[in-house]
């Protein structure tokens, strides 16, 4: 089981690229067009490979199947149009563009095929003849993208000259342009109830547009670069996008936010496809492997419950039923506390989140990123409602006034800025660090606590806007500084590899924690402020006794750097959350027994492997056999649940 990844579900390994794939209209087939010009047909049931249909001389574009299930169509770079019978593979008809073949659509009722090319043209063609009905002029560059509307009456077009066409089938007339994409569109999909149109572009975004009046109602922004493939649930109610970024994001079209975002593909992902149900998503992909999605239940809140990099920030909402998480992907992700499934994911950042909060009421979420901005977010929509612009440098730090109406943020431009929550205006800039400022906190009495590169402390008045304190021991970069919850004591760490606790009235260093082998990214303190957790680079988390300064429990062996730790209460019992350099989050149970503590695994949200030493899974969510084995073989003791319970799965069906 070596190498074995945590969550992961299969995959089919063709050895070559994935171009294209389709499933039958019974979900009983699905096919898959290579760079090769072959198709490889599989039988769902057991994921064998039925046959192969060789003809085509160059990579399979697209793949369609006819709507009875009995013909597949397929497009290709060799400027032809090829017709196969399903129940002999045989090859019916070779339907000859002038020039490369992009995209395939059958109508409706299956009598009629829609291609389109790079002559700038979209063909319509006679299914059972294989006769040119007629050809649709007014593209002013190849066209490389089709599809057929429900209802028959209407086939849309997307161009390199970066608009959509509607056309009338019967006349061949164009009826509408689209505008509004900056690049080409590679990606076309009418929804089931045929009054919308999801596109996909070179630009990174994908639009939604309306087809009776033209205008596009969203733009989802989310991926890093081009889309190449969109496509509708059957029952209209969410968009997958493929593209270059190398992940799949499913889009709810109501509100237009990102549900999941999948990750796994080592290259760029060329054509996404649902399967009949909607339970299941197919994405085919220039790694050479066509993986298999379940998006129903419980594997899609292990595949969809990962950042794609580095988690550099963990947050517990003010009620303790959310986590929120930012990471080197540019997204933020909002958990559910008890189950681990992802609520939400906030995108728009365009480079690493280096910091999160929650507002002290909880319906706002503020995040710093390394683009130099700050971004306000509603948490119950996940919309941004700001982005704050002045820093010169990357963001490390964010924290909310008590009120609730003040964000300040900290930047390695070496400054401090205040920011009115309600109009987006930066009113103070503190300025006194020689080095840049990696943390923030509001204390009590409208004060500040900020940590720096310039290994110094320094405590604010925010009435007089003046530094009225220094404290001074770290001998290397700070890097996060926090406030018991009783707010008599402050807790710092950083490269030095050491955790100081400082007296808040005399500014005197009280204890100086040691054991970690690496710089200490993050640490939070127990609700009743007994305890003090630490996240390090050595790859481990520590419990602390404050009061003592012992190591109480150390969780070793994580697969990677560990940068962010928050603790969470809820009613009686103590909880922990991690972020690690792999991607994951992970959520621990915090035990004490007979003056002992042990932290228990109780979700985790990952893509990489998990190495646990000492940790234990007894009564973990969420976990497969093969988890379970997984988890054991690399340190964990004990036995978990069985998969989701039906709250989770509920949840994760909504979510």
């Amino acid at each position: 089981m070596t190498g074995v990844q945590f969550g992961e579900l299969s995959y089919l390994t063709e050895g070559i690229e994935v171009y294209s794939c389709a499933y039958s209209p019974d979900g009983k087939l699905l096919i898959v067009g290579l760079i090769d010009g072959t198709i490889s047909q599989y039988s769902t049931a057991d994921w064998e490979r039925v046959r192969k249909l060789t003809g085509h001389r160059m990579a399979v574009s697209r793949v369609a199947f006819s709507p009875k299930g009995d013909q597949i169509a397929s497009a290709s770079r060799d400027s032809t149009l090829r017709l196969w019978g399903v129940e002999t593979g045989s090859q019916l008809h070779v339907l000859r563009h002038a020039s490369e073949v992009n995209g395939v659509a059958y109508s409706p009722r299956g009598d009629l095929i829609a291609s389109c090319c790079d002559d700038w043209t979209a063909r319509l063609w006679d299914a059972v003849t294989g006769e040119c009905r007629l050809i649709l002029h007014g593209h002013t560059e190849e066209v490389i993208s089709i599809a057929y509307a429900r209802s028959g009456r209407q086939v849309a077009s997307g161009s390199i000259d970066c608009t959509i066409r509607l056309w009338g089938v019967a006349t061949g007339v164009c009826t509408r342009i689209l505008h509004g994409h900056s690049d080409r569109i590679w990606g076309l999909a009418y929804s089931p109830q045929g009054d919308r149109i999801a596109s996909g572009s070179n630009d990174t975004t994908v639009r939604l547009w309306d087809v009776e009046s033209g205008v596009c109602r969203y733009i989802l922004a989310g991926h890093t670069d081009t889309i190449n493939s969109v496509s509708y649930s059957p029952n209209g109610g969410q968009v997958a996008s493929g593209g270059v970024d190398g992940t799949i994001m499913l889009w709810d079209v109501e509100t237009g936010l990102c549900c999941h975002t999948l990750a796994g593909h080592s290259g760029s992902v060329a054509i996404v496809a649902y399967s009949p149900k909607g339970d299941q998503v197919a994405s085919g992909s220039f790694d050479k492997t066509l993986r298999l999605w379940d998006v129903s239940t419980c594997s899609s809140r292990l595949l969809s419950g990962c950042h794609d990099s580095s988690v550099m920030a963990v947050r517990c909402s003010p009620k303790g039923d959310q986590i929120a998480s930012g990471s080197r992907d540019r997204m933020i992700r909002l958990w559910d506390m008890e189950t681990g499934a992802c609520r939400l994911t906030l995108s728009g950042h365009t480079y690493t989140v280096s910091g999160v909060v929650y507002s002290p009421q909880g319906d706002w979420i503020a995040s710093g990123c390394g683009n130099n901005s700050v971004r306000l977010w509603k948490t119950e929509s996940g919309r941004c409602q700001h982005v704050l612009t002045g820093h010169t440098d990357w963001v490390n730090s964010v924290a909310f006034s008590p009120e609730g109406d003040v964000i300040a943020s900290a930047s390695e431009d070496n400054t401090v800025r205040l920011w009115d929550v309600v109009n987006g205006y930066c009113y103070m800039v503190l300025n006194a660090h020689s080095g840049g400022v990696s943390s923030v906190i509001y204390l009590s009495g409208n004060k500040l606590a900020t940590g720096s590169r310039d290994q110094t402390i320094r405590l604010w008045d925010l009435d007089t806007e003046e530094c009225y304190k220094v404290l001074s021991g770290h001998t290397n970069w700070i890097r996060e500084v926090v406030s018991s919850p009783q707010g008599d004591q402050l807790a710092s760490t950083g490269d030095d590899m050491t955790i100081r606790l400082w007296d808040m009235e005399s500014g005197e260093c009280r204890l100086t924690l040691t054991g970690h082998t690496d710089g200490v990214w993050g640490i939070s303190y127990s609700a009743d402020g007994k305890l003090l957790a630490s996240a390090s680079l050595d790859k481990t988390v520590r419990l602390w006794d404050v009061s003592s300064g012992e190591c109480r429990a150390v969780v070793d062996h994580f697969p990677d750097f560990v940068y962010c730790v928050t603790w969470c209460a809820s009613s009686d019992v103590n909880y922990l959350v991690t972020g690690c350099d792999d991607g994951s989050v992970l959520k621990w149970k915090v035990i004490e027994e007979e003056g002992k503590f042990h932290l228990q695994l109780q979700w985790s949200a990952s893509k990489g492997a998990l190495t646990a030493k000492g940790a234990s899974i007894q009564g973990t969510l969420g976990l497969s056999e093969l988890d379970k084995q997984l988890l054991k073989q690399r340190g964990a003791v004990g036995e978990p649940e069985s998969l989701l319970c039906e709250a989770s799965k509920q949840l994760i069906t909504t979510a």
